[in-house]
Parts: structure tokens; sequence; C-alpha cells
């Protein structure tokens, strides 16, 4: 298949929403409908013997949510779907935040009792100023939901986006009975009480068909009234709007129950867009150049604890990648082969022999890669939009084995690289801080610590309110207020300085004080 033909048939996108939506859920049973596995998993916390595909960390299972992205690719009706299946907890937003850099479009999942959520705000704005396509799918009409109505004008208001319904709820809660396909203009209906595996009986019936009283009476005549409402409120659906995030298609259902989740994957192979071009600081990379560009934006340290590997997660963004080609990793500047590298199913990888532009490679990683280093063919590329932030919160961390310090020492360095927390060490005292968006990030830090790499720590308080990065140039004034600021100065894991301010107003007053220093609150500038 020539190059453009494999990226015409490419789908990569991303899961997100506020936890608890029913994201993993979804994409259960989006790999159900495309062939990808046979029997659904559940999220729960560890009381069942399966669990979701995507959430295949120890602590996942224990706990019940995503801590980190995972990536799952499949075939489905002649086109190729990468899934990225993200962490809905914001103190993992950083993680999915990464994650929007490295996809084309994005489904939100919205729970049909709660509405919009706090987390599915800030990841819209995300996705607004990357302009990625976004679909929303409105989940758990099995259960009591607000009017499809409301929830379509929630989503207007709340997400600052035109919505148009592609699918449309028959009732809800204990009457729920299925859903509507505008796109397709029939009904689908399941009939099987089977919901783990996607070959349950369904019927496909038209508005019109005489039977269609027999299925979902007494709602008929309210069915027809909430369709032509319907067209009469809403615009037709424009995919060229859509492809620029001013439209967002909505589609009701109810995943666990496989209902709205077959007619959301048909829509969504039609419409949404194969691999569009991507920025780098020297100029725009269009997929279809033939040398091959990718970057890493993620990093996972044991997807298998028996072998303690690391996978570098790679977008692949032009040309073909091919297995045992020399490709430049541009930030060392040296020339690396892959010999095995991996397309994923959550943790389950097998080898790939090629891989193209919105595909997502794992190459194997012995501590050289970092989040947003480039690979290409030779040309010097870097490939921007992939931060990482300052932390809000702050502790030192300490070794609890006295025996373990080695394995202590690898296993916070291997875990920050994955971009789970930052690591700063304190000039002042040389004590290491770990700093993270959230505070769930330290109880999943030290427990990989101790189940991973046999390490303990404990957290000490520190008191700090943000930290920032610095530069200037002017190199007096740098070394005067590194001199004065000696007791608030760290450095990252890259060497570089940052000021760890203990309260807003010392960061007000030394923005004032010195104004040729640069304050960056991202590691990106």
């Amino acid at each position: 298949m020539a190059l453009s033909e494999e990226i015409g048939r490419r789908r990569t996108f991303a899961i997100i929403s506020h936890p608890d939506a029913g994201k993993t859920t979804l994409t259960e049973k989006l790999l159900l409908f495309g062939g990808a596995i046979h029997v659904a998993g559940a999220v729960k916390s560890n009381k069942i013997k399966r669990g979701a595909t995507s959430d295949f960390m120890e602590i996942e299972r224990q706990r019940g949510i995503s801590v980190a992205t995972s990536v799952m690719g499949f075939d489905y009706k002649g086109v190729k779907i990468n899934i990225l299946d993200t962490p809905g907890h914001e103190d993992f937003a950083e993680d999915t935040y990464r994650t929007l850099t490295a996809v084309d479009s994005v489904i939100i999942v919205i729970d049909g009792a709660k509405g919009v959520e706090t987390q599915t705000r800030k990841l819209m704005e995300v996705c607004r100023m990357r302009r990625t396509p976004v679909m929303v799918f409105i989940n758990k009409m099995d259960r009591p939901s607000k009017d499809p109505f409301d929830l379509m004008d929630e989503v207007e208001s709340e997400l600052k986006i035109r919505v148009r319904p592609l699918a449309f709820p028959v009732s809800n809660g204990p009457t729920f009975k299925g859903v509507y396909n505008l796109y397709e203009n029939n009904l689908s209906l399941f009939l099987s009480d089977n919901r783990q595996t996607a070959d349950g009986e369904t019927v496909d019936i038209t508005l019109d068909d005489p039977t269609l009283d027999g299925y979902i009476a007494p709602f008929t005549a309210r069915l027809k009234e909430d369709l032509e409402l319907v067209e009469g409120v809403y615009d037709s659906f424009e995919r060229e709007a859509y492809l620029h995030g001013e439209l967002a298609p909505v589609f009701f259902g109810s995943a666990i129950n496989n209902f709205g989740v077959r007619e959301l994957l048909d829509c969504f192979i039609k419409i949404a867009p194969s691999p569009r071009p991507s920025t780098t600081q020297e100029r725009t990379v269009d997929p279809y150049e033939e040398k091959m560009s990718g970057f890493v934006f993620k990093i996972h340290a044991n997807m298998d604890p028996n072998h303690r590997d690391r996978i570098a997660f790679l977008k692949i963004c032009s040309g073909r990648f091919e297995r045992n080609k020399p490709y430049l990793h541009v930030r060392s500047g040296k020339n690396i082969k892959f010999s095995s590298p991996t397309a994923f199913m959550a943790e389950k990888k097998s080898i790939v022999d090629e891989a193209f532009p919105g595909d997502i490679v794992g190459l194997h990683d012995t501590g050289n890669f970092k989040i947003g280093d480039t690979f290409t063919e030779g040309e010097k590329l870097k490939f921007t939009g992939i931060p990482s932030f300052s932390p809000e919160l702050f502790r030192y961390i300490e070794n609890a084995d006295p025996q373990k310090f080695k394995q202590l020492s690898k296993g916070v360095d291997q875990l920050m690289d994955e971009g789970v927390a930052q690591l700063f060490t304190s000039r002042l005292n040389g004590r290491k801080i770990i700093g993270t968006v959230g505070a769930l990030q330290f109880e999943v830090i030290q427990y990989r610590l101790e189940h991973e790499y046999n390490a303990k720590c404990r957290y000490e308080p520190i008191q700090i309110y943000k930290a920032c990065w610095i530069e200037s140039d002017n190199a007096e004034e740098l070394a005067d207020f590194m001199k004065r600021k000696h007791a608030n100065m760290a450095i990252d894991k890259h060497g570089r300085d940052v000021f760890l301010a203990d309260t807003s107003y010392a960061l007000t007053l030394a923005q004032e004080k010195f104004p040729d220093i640069r304050f960056h609150f991202t590691s990106e500038f």
C-alpha cells in the first residue's frame, strides 16, 4: 500500500473526561466492537477476575482508576485505529495534556447524570488551544439522566463549542430503549442480555417502519417529536466545521450496555481526520513527506516488571518508520537503530516492521530518551507543544531503607523521566525535592518504588509556593539573584536553574526587583 493510502486510513485519537464518566469502559467497548478483544473487562477495584484492557498497572487495577495513558491499536473496516485512553483524575492531568500533542482528534466522555464537570472544561481548553476536532459521547443513559436537550445546551455553554447531535436516546434510566442514529437514519436496538461481547442480537429499523412501536412503545411519538426538534434547532452537520474544532458532533449511549458505541465508531471512522501536519520550531512537518520524523511524548518504566524495561512512546509524524533502519536522535546527535520496535495493545506488545504517520511505536529505552525527543532521517527538528508544567505540591523525598539506596535512586530517576512528577535538588543542602501537580501522585510514586523497584521512601514537608525556571541575558543580575536567593535555588533533572518561591509575595517581589530575569512556569521556553 502506498504511503498516502496508509496515512489516509489512520485515525489516532484520545478519549478524555472527568474521572468516573466511563472513559475506560468506552475504550473497552470500542476495542470489543473493533474485534480487538472478545470479552470486555470492567473498571472496578480488584474484586473480579478480568480488569479493563487499558488499565494494566497493578495500582490501576486496585484503585479502579487510570493513572497512565495507555495505547491500543486495531483495524476496523479497513481503517487503522489508534486509541489513547488517558487518566481522568486531575492529579494526572499532565500525562493527559502531553498525550493530546500526539493525537489528531478527541472523544470527550460526559456522564449523563452529572453533565459537564471541572476536569472536562480544563481538557477542552487544551483542545481549543490546539484546534483539535472534538466529538462528545454522553454516557450512562441507562441511569436516570438529565434531559438530552439540557445536556447539549450545557455542552455548548460550558465547553464553548457548537454542537450537533448525530445520535439521540430513546428515554433514559430504567426505561432506556436504545439510540436513534441520525447519521445513518436508523434505530439500533440491542436485544441480547449479553453485554460483555459484541455479538448480541441487534435490530436496525427506520422511523417509518410499522414494527417500530413494538420495540420502543410507549416512546415512539416522543422520539419523533424530539427528532423534529433536533432538525429545527440544530444546524445540519458540517464536517469542515468539526475538523476546524468549531462544531462537536454529539452521541448518546451506555458504554457498559453496548448502546451507542457502534454508532459512534462507525461515524468516527467516516468523519474523523487522518494524521495532520505537526509544528516544529523550524517548520511545519507534513505527514505525506517521504522522510520519517517523530517525537517521544511519553516514557513508561516497567511495563513488564519482570524485565525492568522502559518504553518510549514515539508518535510518527511523517514518512515511513522502518525496523533496523538508523534514525537521528536529534538531542544527542547519534544515529540509533531499533531492532524490536513494538505496537501496543495496552501492556501487550508485538514487534512491528514498519509504521506510518499517526501510529504510536514503542522503543526500548535504557535511559537515553526524554519526553520531547525528536527522531528524524537526518534533519534537525524540535517538535513543540510538549511542556512540563510547574508543580503545585512539593515534598522532600527520603530513603526509608538505607540498604536500598541504589534501587531508590534508580527508581526515582526512571519515574521522573516518565514525567510522573519532577525532581529538584536543593542548592542549599543537596536534598531531593519532588514536585507534583496533584497529591495522588505522591502515593503512586511511593507505591511504584516499593512494588517495581523494591525501594521504600518517605516524605517530609517543605514550604514551597511555586517552582519556576529562570533565565536572563543579564549575567550580572542573574549571578546576583542566585547569590541572594541561594536558599531557594535548586536544579532540575536536566541541570537547569529553578527558583523555589516559598510564597506568592516572594515570587512577585523577585519579579519586580529583578526585571531582567525571565520566570517560566512551563519547562518549554
